[in-house]
């Protein structure tokens, strides 16, 4: 009964992920790789603030085809995913010191 509610919730994420530009890591058989997961995490953030500051150089620049509202949700965009990878990042912190202090 469960795996009917969460298909149907896994499917929708996908296609969120895929319209918002940043497709789901394919899991290997073997299992997920933490390392490479994280730095393709970080690699998606730095893109979209390296797209945000050029959109930014361009419309300061008076590149006429660039328009306010690209610039800000480009902005937006990049702003929200480093916010996300910061809290990943406080997390991973806050585990590593909760296993540092487990009395052994």
């Amino acid at each position: 009964m469960n795996d009917i509610r969460i298909t149907p919730a896994l499917e929708q994420i996908r296609n969120l992920s895929i319209s918002a530009g940043t497709p789901l890591p394919e899991a290997p058989a073997e299992g997920i790789d933490f390392g490479s997961v994280l730095k393709q995490a970080m690699d998606s953030v730095n893109e979209k603030q390296q797209v945000a500051a050029q959109f930014k150089s361009a419309f300061e620049g008076g590149d006429k085809t660039m328009n306010l509202a690209e610039v800000m949700v480009a902005s937006q965009k990049a702003s929200v995913s480093f916010q996300a990878m910061l809290q990943v990042r406080n997390k991973l912190v806050e585990a590593y010191k909760d296993v540092m202090n487990m009395p052994m």
